[in-house]
């Protein structure tokens, strides 16, 4: 177990290197000065090649990307004497314990991975802006995938039952309807028909966030801004659950021991709920914990749509500024989630059933 173990978080680490690395040549290729981005247009050259130097932008690429895996790196180097070079930890940039020396002027640090700083927010860190923001577009994606597993599994078991049935042919097509079917495409039908039109008689708002303020400036929570999103968020992945629920479940309904179940006349709802849907809960489960984590990436443009205050729309709007280390800073976030999401469903299934572990 503990080697199964060790191997899947090396794995892990892998991936998450390759993602750095290619996130970072990605955005580095970019067209765009960073430093003409940041000073503005009519900046002078001087200032310009000081940014340059400041930043880092006139080292060579392989020096660019060392610098970065540094900065990333929650054990790294750090430079005692010359502080002027690029992306070398000091105070300003954040904090680090001394792990040892390894040479008169550099030594070994422990420290949180360091995303540098934004463009547009001067002194403020990626992480920073962040921290800030993601704690709602977590809420958003845990409704959403709650929301998604209560439906889609409901739905996917009624569809197993009634097979061939119209209940089971109207199931289907609407869940084909909401994969087919681009999350800013649904978001803009949502809002127009729960925001616009149903709204005198629903009072929900095309528009808001967790945490809006009233006429005297006080924040509160509302709740109510949280169902159109949620709702559009999790029709994709409810549209697959239910698919995944069906197929699994008429698998198992297939099997023998049901057959023994039903011959000795248990009915049809102990059969499936006391032995049945166990059993075909595994490939549902590793969907919603993979679908959890992509929500949270792929949360934009429902947030453009909603206006919602979380980290897709502060992506959003990086993008639109060419604000590069927050894009970065997020896709590397995202990625992470979704490696340490998988991770410890991987540890899961291996307690659970050690062939896995065997496999």
């Amino acid at each position: 177990m503990i080697k199964y173990v060790i191997k899947k978080f090396l794995y892990s680490l892998l991936v998450l290197f390759g993602v750095v690395t290619i996130v970072f040549f990605l955005f580095t290729i970019l067209p765009g000065d960073p430093a003409v981005i940041i000073l503005g247009q009519h900046a002078s050259k001087d200032a310009v090649e000081k940014l340059h130097e400041k930043l880092g932008y006139n080292q060579p690429l392989i020096n660019q990307y060392a610098y970065y895996l540094n900065d990333l790196s929650p054990i790294s180097i750090h430079s005692t004497k010359d502080k002027t070079k690029p992306n070398f930890l000091d105070d300003s940039q954040y904090r680090y314990t001394i792990i040892c020396s390894i040479s008169s002027s550099a030594c070994l640090v422990v420290k949180f991975p360091y995303l540098r700083q934004s463009y547009y927010e001067e002194n403020k860190k990626v992480s920073q802006i962040i921290g800030e923001n993601i704690p709602e577009t977590f809420v958003l994606a845990l409704s959403s995938i709650i929301f998604a597993s209560l439906f889609g599994i409901s739905l996917g078991i009624i569809a197993a039952l009634f097979k061939d049935k119209w209940i089971d042919k109207s199931i289907l097509v609407f869940s084909a309807l909401n994969i087919s079917l681009p999350s800013f495409v649904s978001g803009l039908i949502i809002m127009w028909v729960f925001g616009f039109v149903l709204r005198d008689y629903l009072h929900l708002n095309h528009v808001g966030t967790l945490f809006p303020t009233d006429d005297f400036g006080v924040e509160y929570v509302s709740i109510k801004n949280l169902i159109l999103p949620t709702i559009t968020l999790g029709l994709r992945p409810l549209a697959l659950i239910v698919q995944l629920t069906r197929s699994s479940l008429l698998e198992v309904m297939s099997m023998d021991y049901i057959r023994t179940a039903r011959a000795k006349g248990l009915s049809l709802t102990k059969i499936v709920l006391r032995h049945a849907l166990k059993n075909a809960m595994n490939p549902v489960v590793t969907a919603i914990s993979g679908w959890f984590a992509g929500l949270m990436a792929g949360a934009i443009f429902v947030e453009k749509i909603f206006d919602w205050k979380g980290i897709g729309l502060r992506v959003f709007d990086a993008l639109d500024q060419k604000d590069l280390p927050v894009v970065m800073g997020a896709t590397l976030v995202f990625a992470t989630i979704f490696v340490v999401i998988n991770l410890i469903v991987d540890i899961i299934y291996s307690y659970l059933d050690p062939r896995v572990r065997i496999k």
